[in-house]
């Protein structure tokens, strides 16, 4: 039995994932005229260059003595915030008009500072009431274009207006604006005296406080993006009703043909074709446990992508939720350990009496480990560039904290109970000691050219789609359709498992009675073709730099891993359904 104080660290460390869906403020959202309302200034960084952010005060702003950092939740940490306090001050219902924020003498060095940042379009985040806003940090002007002067010339927005909108006694919008006819020129390197202003402007508003995140999703809904969902999703029906039709033609014409002559022929004419491998198709693939672990960790993937997708659906993740999606993520892949330990031990304990200690260990680490070397790469590089996504080692050791303390008991507990309640796996017709070799097959019916067809056709049924989650992942388009969402990894599915029962078919009819690895890697592919996509979208983006590109590559790898895994798993157990369906029927026969 647990001990107590065990018991309270397990609810501290839950407590700290699930506290991202709590708002920032103590209070209730509900203020008093001349009330004030929770503000924080977050980060700052290039419009470009998504990952790469940095604390707000790493630029010369006015600070704050002392500057308290807001205590953050592991899914704030993880997604990159670091909220702070600011001088500027919001009365609930009070205007502020040229406000004083403070004067400042501005160095050399810290116009060079503020040049480059204005170079590379950088904007700042702020919080107010909860409610995330934006706005730039300066403008560049082109001489050349304007004057007929030569060079560009750096102007920074030292006053700032905020627009807010609220119902009754309810903030319900705010909006930030760098005043261009207030802006200060600082293209000489020279040290110039600035003074920084800011205005509040509050005005009322019909808008209703349950409704005011959905100004964040207004451009899901564009007209533009409705088409691109629908063609998307046409597009995909359209390529699931072609293969049912072929799937159809197979079954009809070869599947019941083959099964007919193999009941009416002779001992001598039934040994031919799929029909001759019956005493190998069923024997366990090399590098056993390694292969369940496979399948077990991509069930268990396939699990926690459904519960998000069926959060964001029922609105508990919601756009800007601060760190809400990273804290699920986490949560979900801990408490969803069981079910890579039970569909591992329990499809390891159907071949095999002993050893699925090992499979369930390495379904614990077949994911997770890869992740973990890329997360350490990519931290030490964030930290080496001082950018928000570099995690403190007390955020490292809860998320340690977690696996060790819950995710592996959790695996072991799955392992033993998929073991214990293993079903015994039922095979048609008997298994021979000697495989019956593989005759040399043409290179069309090989494993390069099946996962290249078996990745190809459900990658262009997703490809529209594809490019709507990487511009929302890489980018600042705000995807809030988790309906379309779901519907594209139904679709997917659906084609993998026809792509997949047709390839599998096509490798038994040369005797080829090795499908086990072949069904995971064709269903797999599909992932290949997005990383590849992945890498089409950098070259197409403005993204740039080595901190940006490490970090594209780095965690897009880990998604698009994590989706082989999950389209692996179907393919087999599709697959396996299919073998054994046909080879009944010629047992039955």
């Amino acid at each position: 039995m647990a001990k107590p104080h065990h018991l309270i660290l397990l609810l501290l460390l839950f407590t700290t994932l699930q506290s991202s869906s709590v708002t920032a403020s103590t209070s209730n959202h509900i203020y008093n005229v001349g009330d004030i309302v929770p503000f924080f200034v977050n980060k700052v960084g290039p419009f470009n260059n998504p990952s790469e952010t940095y604390e707000y005060y790493e630029l010369p702003f006015c600070k704050p003595d002392p500057i308290v950092k807001k205590i953050e939740s592991l899914g704030e940490v993880l997604n990159g915030d670091r909220l702070s306090n600011g001088l500027y001050e919001f009365k609930f219902r009070e205007d502020k008009i040229d406000e004083t924020l403070c004067q400042k003498k501005l160095t050399i060095d810290e116009i060079d500072i503020l040049k480059q940042a204005i170079n590379s379009e950088f904007y700042f985040q702020f919080y107010l009431d909860d409610l995330p806003f934006w706005g730039f940090v300066g403008k560049v002007e082109d001489e050349s274009l304007i004057h007929g002067g030569g060079g560009s010339s750096y102007y920074l927005f030292t006053h700032v207006q905020f627009d807010v909108l609220y119902n009754g006694n309810q903030v319900v919008e705010v909006k930030a604006f760098g005043d261009p006819n207030r802006a200060v020129d600082i293209t000489k390197d020279v040290g110039i005296d600035v003074k920084f202003t800011y205005s509040v402007i509050w005005n009322a508003s019909e808008l209703r406080f349950e409704n005011r995140m959905e100004r964040y999703s207004k451009a899901s809904w564009l007209f533009v993006y409705r088409q691109i969902h629908w063609f998307s999703f046409i597009n995909s029906i359209v390529i699931i009703l072609l293969l049912i039709g072929l799937l159809a033609l197979l079954y009809t014409r070869h599947l019941k043909s083959d099964l007919k002559k193999y009941s009416s022929a002779n001992e001598e004419d039934r040994e031919v074709g799929w029909k001759s491998i019956h005493g190998d198709v069923f024997k366990p693939p090399p590098h056993l446990s390694l292969f369940f672990a496979v399948v077990g960790t991509g069930t268990q993937l396939l699990i926690l992508l459904c519960v998000l997708l069926f959060l964001a659906f029922i609105g508990t993740l919601y756009p800007y939720s601060r760190g809400g999606l990273s804290s699920w993520i986490v949560l979900l892949f801990t408490l969803s350990s069981v079910f890579a330990g039970y569909s591992t031990a329990s499809f390891h304990g159907q071949f095999a009496e002993n050893g699925w200690e090992k499979s369930v260990g390495l379904a614990g680490i077949l994911y997770i480990g890869p992740v973990f070397v890329t997360f350490s790469i990519l931290n030490i590089i964030a930290i080496s560039y001082r950018v928000t996504a570099g995690l403190p080692l007390g955020s490292i050791i809860v998320i340690l904290s977690l696996f060790g303390f819950v995710s592996i008991p959790l695996l072991a507990f799955g392992g033993v109970i998929g073991y214990r309640f293993r079903s015994k796996f039922q095979v048609p017709s008997g298994t021979k000691r000697y495989p019956k070799e593989i005759h040399q097959l043409p290179w069309y019916r090989r494993t390069p050219f099946q996962m290249f067809i078996g990745g190809f056709v459900p990658f262009s049924a997703i490809v529209l789609q594809l490019h709507q989650v990487y511009a929302s992942l890489w980018g600042y388009k705000i995807y809030t359709l988790p309906g379309i969402l779901a519907a594209t990894l139904i679709t997917v599915i659906v084609i993998i498992a026809l792509v997949n029962i047709s390839l599998t078919y096509v490798q038994l009819s040369v005797e080829d009675h090795e499908w086990w690895w072949r069904s995971v890697l064709c269903g797999g592919s599909t992932a290949i073709f997005m990383f590849g996509y992945g890498i089409y979208f950098y070259a197409r983006s403005r993204m740039s730099g080595f901190l940006q590109l490490s970090f594209f590559i780095g965690y897009n790898a880990c998604i698009c891993y994590a989706f082989f895994l999950i389209f692996g798993a179907i393919s087999f157990r599709v697959s396996l359904l299919f073998v054994r369906h046909i080879y009944h029927n010629v047992k039955r026969e």
